[in-house]
């Protein structure tokens, strides 16, 4: 794997929770992507909507184990499954890889705890929540890709749990508003704070177009490769986490709780990408409602 695949401009995948929700995937408490893992019906879904983004232009898929993390698989009941629903998801992103071999494969790392809010576990419980859900995915991925995390201590502890596996990473930083993580710090502290090694880029994830401007000074003066996976949700800081939400809204589709903007076209997502890619960002991709006909208008840019 080359640690450099991101010095040009790559195309990564959409937003595969809510594609699967609009597919007509059911929704499952807060299980959210990995009811696709758990209900046999809908692995060929899944599949499909692995291949549907690769033929739209992406060069790297996603593990679909966002939702596949300890905690989120406690509160939904069906911890037992952990090991299964992780291999399972490798499993079929390689099943996309077979079937279109030039694409790469990454193990989405999600925060192991809330979303869009600061992990306060203890380091050795985050430690080894992050390294046995790595220990699972590492057969079939390419890289590590830390997906959505809020702090700086999240991502060293992240780093440090796949030393082992010896493969490259990227990393995702979370701004829900402003310029700083919901920890509070910057985005600048992720690589000075932090001994990387085999670091192949930083983008922000699940933030709005507005957001990622807002923030492209810092992130491009990181001097490493940078982009965004842009989501099309109303907001991202309402909740923090997808449990609480869904207690007072009693539904698994989080659009219903942090809403969809219908403004953002896949032309009107190009417009920003092309903004951005025009400031030097070379990884490019969609998050949340993000579709395939997104990724094809952000393919034009290569």
């Amino acid at each position: 794997m080359d640690q450099n695949f991101f010095n040009k401009i790559r195309i990564l995948d959409g937003g595969m929770g809510q594609e699967l929700l609009a597919r007509g995937m059911e929704p499952n408490g807060t299980l959210w992507s990995a009811n696709a893992l758990l209900q046999e019906k809908y692995h060929q879904l899944l599949l499909d909507t692995h291949q549907d983004f690769i033929k739209a232009g992406a060069e790297v898929i996603v593990t679909t184990t966002f939702t596949t993390r300890k905690s989120r698989l406690r509160d939904n009941n069906v911890f037992d499954k952990y090991e299964y629903l992780n291999k399972k998801a490798g499993e079929i992103a390689q099943k996309a890889k077979e079937n279109y071999p030039n694409v790469l494969v990454a193990g989405g790392l999600p925060p192991q705890n809330f979303t869009y809010k600061a992990d306060n576990s203890a380091d050795d419980e985050m430690r080894e929540n992050f390294n046995s859900q790595a220990k699972l995915l590492n057969p079939y991925i390419d890289f590590f890709y830390f997906d959505v995390l809020s702090s700086v201590r999240e991502f060293k502890i992240a780093v440090e749990s796949i030393k082992e596996f010896n493969k490259p990473y990227l990393l995702g930083a979370h701004i829900s508003e402003g310029n700083h993580l919901p920890s509070g710090e910057k985005i600048t502290k992720i690589i000075n704070d932090i001994e990387h090694y085999k670091l192949m880029g930083i983008i922000l994830s699940c933030v709005s177009p507005e957001n990622f401007e807002l923030n492209l000074e810092e992130i491009k003066n990181l001097g490493i490769p940078f982009g965004f996976k842009l989501n099309a949700f109303i907001k991202t800081n309402s909740k923090p986490n997808y449990n609480d939400a869904y207690k007072k809204h009693k539904t698994g589709n989080p659009n219903e709780f942090l809403g969809v903007r219908k403004d953002l076209t896949p032309e009107k997502m190009l417009e920003f990408a092309k903004k951005f890619k025009d400031a030097g960002a070379t990884i490019i991709g969609g998050c949340c409602e993000t579709t395939p006909l997104h990724i094809k208008a952000f393919s034009t840019l290569k």
